[in-house]
């Protein structure tokens, strides 16, 4: 590898100094306007004269996917009847909360049901905060951890450009890095600026999106799943498998560290409890393929190819959902490399992981007794969520259905 020049490099422009309270209120006013626009519409927090059980639409996708209500005489009379949880051959029965409906922080939770999903990920970050200490902790007696992590990331190195994988790394790092340093440092400022935004308030506003706009919460589930997966997949890759950073290693490898020039780095990455040591797999990239996927999904692409009028609406929306798909990741994975925050590498095994969580997304229901006896702790009744709910409410004003005739409906095929 080439060293570096004595001759001063323009890294382009840092983020801007706001940055330290524009990126908080950001992801505020996003979780704030995700609350009122993911609400349960005409559902009022302190009228208890209402009977919550008719109210409330039973399409928890997690719980029809496991749970198998019980069918004797005994359950029909009892609308608290305790949950079964099945699981192959064993069947685990938990407490049902939903005695605990009429409760006010039961209420309120119904009416803001968006926030059992920031519940979920203040979780996340609360576990991403431990992998610093646990990776220090897994280290052998004597070990240098950031040696440690600076020998994988050469090792990383090694495997792109010195072994019989260069063939799929033809493009080293630090010449994809030079290339925008030396030629484009307009774009090198841009990737700057938006490496801390494409990666936090990037996602939590496509989670927000995605729990409007999917056509039911099945979906999003999903979704939501696969990305948790791949969060505590990561993790664990963190905890056993420290990764020193492009922009971290000797100067003789060519890295400049653009995105935390002056102290300019995000808030979220600048605390002490954040593993600087963490970059293989590549979260920005593990999010970023999860939400182009979503997106090709749900462009409808493969339409195209089976026949059939297509309105001028949905080409649009095909495109526009296909280019996002292409584009998002694209976009990412050129910032995160550019910024020496991360190695192709990286990139490749967020997708392998990615492709891996989505296929056994559904390991996360193992967890479900456990949220059950929780909830049952706290006296509190999880609410159904409000996705897809545009959907179905589009679909009543056609069929001029009263507003909980679809609920009441369900309702029985549950007791």
């Amino acid at each position: 590898m080439s060293t570096n020049s004595t001759q001063k490099i323009d890294l382009g422009k840092p983020q801007f100094a706001s940055h330290s309270w524009v990126e908080p209120i950001i992801v505020v006013s996003i979780m704030v306007a995700s609350l009122v626009f993911n609400r349960t519409r005409h559902y009022k927090i302190f009228d208890k004269n209402r009977d919550p059980l008719a109210e409330r639409e039973l399409l928890k996708s997690d719980v029809e996917a496991t749970s198998v209500p019980l069918r004797d005489e005994q359950s029909r009379k009892d609308p608290h009847e305790p949950k079964r949880r099945v699981y192959g051959w064993f069947v685990i029965r938990t407490p049902n909360s939903s005695r605990f409906a009429h409760h006010i922080h039961s209420r309120i939770l119904q009416k803001l049901p968006f926030l059992v999903e920031m519940f979920y990920w203040v979780l996340n970050y609360a576990f991403y905060s431990c992998t610093k200490a646990v990776a220090q902790a897994l280290s052998p007696a004597g070990t240098d951890v950031v040696q440690l992590a600076q020998d994988h990331g050469i090792g990383i190195l090694d495997i792109e450009h010195r072994s019989i994988f260069s063939i799929f790394f033809p493009i080293e790092e630090s010449d994809f890095q030079a290339f925008f340093l030396n030629n484009h440092q307009g774009w090198m400022t841009f990737f700057n600026r938006i490496y801390s935004l494409v990666h936090i308030p990037g996602t939590v506003a496509f989670i927000s999106w995605y729990y409007w706009a999917a056509p039911d919460f099945e979906r999003f589930a999903i979704v939501r799943r696969t990305m948790t997966l791949g969060n505590f997949s990561a993790f664990m890759v963190f905890c056993f498998f420290p990764c020193m950073p492009p922009r971290l290693l000797p100067e003789s490898f060519n890295f400049h560290d653009t995105v935390r020039q002056e102290h300019a780095e995000s808030v979220w990455v600048g605390g002490k409890m954040v593993n600087q040591l963490a970059a293989m797999p590549s979260l920005h990239f593990t999010y970023a393929f999860c939400i182009g996927g979503t997106f090709l999904y749900h462009s409808n692409f493969w339409s195209i190819f089976q026949g059939g009028r297509r309105t001028l609406r949905s080409m649009v929306s095909t495109v526009t959902f296909v280019t996002l798909a292409i584009l998002y990741p694209l976009l990412v994975l050129s910032v995160i490399v550019a910024t020496a925050n991360h190695y192709w590498l990286d990139a490749t095994v967020a997708m392998v992981s990615v492709a891996i969580c989505f296929l056994i997304n559904k390991i996360w229901l193992i967890l479900l007794p456990a949220e059950d006896l929780l909830l049952w702790a706290l006296r509190l009744e999880k609410p159904v969520p409000t996705t897809g709910n545009r959907l179905r409410n589009s679909n009543r004003q056609t069929k001029g259905s009263e507003p909980f005739e679809e609920s009441e409906h369900l309702l029985e095929r549950y007791s």
